[in-house]
């Protein structure tokens, strides 16, 4: 039963949100993380570094160090992306601003979601938090996500299995090479984003920045299967006696 949910689910890129409205239970000082819960002090430096880069995305902090002492402080609450129906290559960092791809499992309801990706180099999910990293964070959250969000309002929903499974007949293993699934997105949105009322300027950065950045696709196949995986796990649960059980 397990299997046959998670071959049955089919994920359909939905649309583009903002974490804290979009992730169910997500507050509004909360850094979600990858892996399981973990405290602070014990998060490894590339993971302590992005959550030092969220806090001043957020503007919860001054500089680095005054960063540091929030995030050591208590007053954050951290959480596993997991436990937000949320997942995030390496660091997995995803701060309440950050804009999240919404991926739906049409076969059975149940949604995922995923922040956006920043390309190779230094980047926040390697715990890189330079004025260049967050320059292109704020450009992300206020560019390139409206961008995409109004490209995709015109296009309508993106089935994602049979566009994953193009891109693995041309090479792509949709982890660590996505040259394929993320030129085959590209190829359906930028028709899209012509029919919209957006700036060509911004559709031209935007289309710029998806093109050089052939890892941009990583994070919607990530979604995707978060929200296979995830109808997988709905299929374990045993309702017995009145208890349920997983």
């Amino acid at each position: 039963k397990a299997f046959d949910a998670y071959a049955a689910a089919q994920p359909v890129l939905e649309g583009i949100g903002v974490a804290r409205d979009a992730l169910p239970g997500m507050g509004e000082r909360m850094i979600l993380h990858a892996g399981p819960p973990i405290e602070w002090a014990r998060m490894c430096g590339p993971m302590q570094g992005a959550i030092v880069g969220a806090c001043l995305l957020e503007g919860w902090a001054a500089d680095a160090g005054a960063a540091r002492r929030l995030a050591a402080s208590g007053e954050i609450r951290f959480a596993p992306c997991h436990h937000h129906d949320a997942v995030g290559p390496m660091a997995g960092i995803i701060s309440p601003s950050m804009p999240v791809w919404i991926v739906r499992n049409a076969a059975g309801g149940n949604r995922a979601f995923s922040n956006l990706n920043e390309g190779l180099g230094k980047v926040l999910r390697f715990g890189a938090n330079s004025d260049e990293v967050l320059t292109r964070l704020r450009w992300m959250r206020d560019a390139l996500a409206p961008t995409l969000a109004a490209g995709l309002k015109a296009l309508g929903p993106v089935e994602l299995k049979p566009l994953m499974a193009q891109a693995l007949h041309m090479g792509d293993e949709v982890h660590n090479r996505n040259v394929a699934a993320s030129a085959l997105l590209l190829k359906r949105l930028v028709p899209a984003l012509l029919r919209t009322d957006t700036a060509q300027a911004d559709i031209a950065a935007v289309a710029e920045f998806v093109a050089g950045n052939d890892h941009f696709f990583l994070n919607l196949s990530m979604g995707a299967c978060k929200a296979m995986l995830d109808a997988r796990a709905a299929a374990l649960l045993v309702v017995d006696g009145g208890e349920v059980a997983q």
